[in-house]
């Protein structure tokens, strides 16, 4: 075997292992979420998202109900029923079986996006520099990545060095949304963000209800709306454990 075939070899080698290494991280990740121990295989999960949002710059967000105003059709709602209708998630969402996580069972997937922060973090820090950067960027910006709700630390759930705001379930499991859908898909800011703010309000349905009536009737709910404080009524103020 001459050298040049030695080097040809070589470089072979050292390509598959580096592609077997980063199939290794990736599943090792996924088990973050789903509460599995690191195994052999691979489960990965990649999307473009949604393509009506896709160029919408979130960055320029001031608030959570700006947010709210940007990615979802508020222009469609004119009482708290249809408030309910856009803004409460329900089903699996598209990376729902990748991440081990249903809109469906908001209790069990808190625990199981709570439990996953610390080594998303972990993972994201050492082994995805640029996207850990695209996520401080976005995170540490008003745009609603928070718990805001339970703990009072407004629309940023995290400190400029990504350590969080706030010890109780809620933050942590956002932001856990955030990391893995930056890491395993190619959503944009955007799409990301929508995402995140679908569970938030699983989380806190009446809170976010609230906010998008009334960003999109510049008025609070009242008994006299159509489907009004009665609608609200029957959410509650958070699901799941602070």
């Amino acid at each position: 075997m001459d050298k040049s075939e030695t080097v040809t070899i070589f470089l072979i080698i050292v390509v598959t292992a580096v592609v077997l290494f980063n199939q290794y991280q990736i599943f090792s990740v996924n088990n973050m979420i789903s509460g599995k121990s690191t195994g052999v295989g691979v489960s990965f999960f990649n999307s473009g998202g949604s393509s009506d949002i896709a160029d919408v710059n979130v960055l320029e967000s001031k608030s959570t109900a700006q947010s709210i105003s940007l990615l979802f059709p508020v222009e469609q709602i004119a009482t708290v029923d249809d408030a309910i209708a856009v803004m409460l998630p329900a089903g699996t969402p598209e990376y729902g079986d990748a991440m081990g996580v249903s809109f469906d069972d908001p209790v069990g997937s808190l625990t199981k996006l709570q439990r996953a922060f610390p080594g998303l973090q972990k993972e994201m820090k050492e082994n995805h520099p640029e996207a850990w950067q695209r996520y401080l960027n976005l995170a540490t910006k008003p745009v609603g990545i928070s718990c805001e709700y339970c703990c009072g630390v407004g629309p940023i759930g995290i400190n400029p060095d990504g350590s969080s705001r706030c010890g109780c379930s809620h933050n942590p499991a956002v932001h856990s949304v955030t990391m893995w859908l930056m890491m395993n898909t190619e959503y944009t800011d955007a799409e990301v963000l929508r995402e995140v703010l679908k569970w938030k309000t699983a989380w806190f349905p009446k809170n976010m209800v609230t906010l998008a009536y009334q960003v999109a009737t510049q008025g609070a709910p009242t008994a006299g709306d159509a489907g009004g404080a009665s609608g609200l009524d029957q959410l509650g103020n958070m699901v799941g454990g602070c």
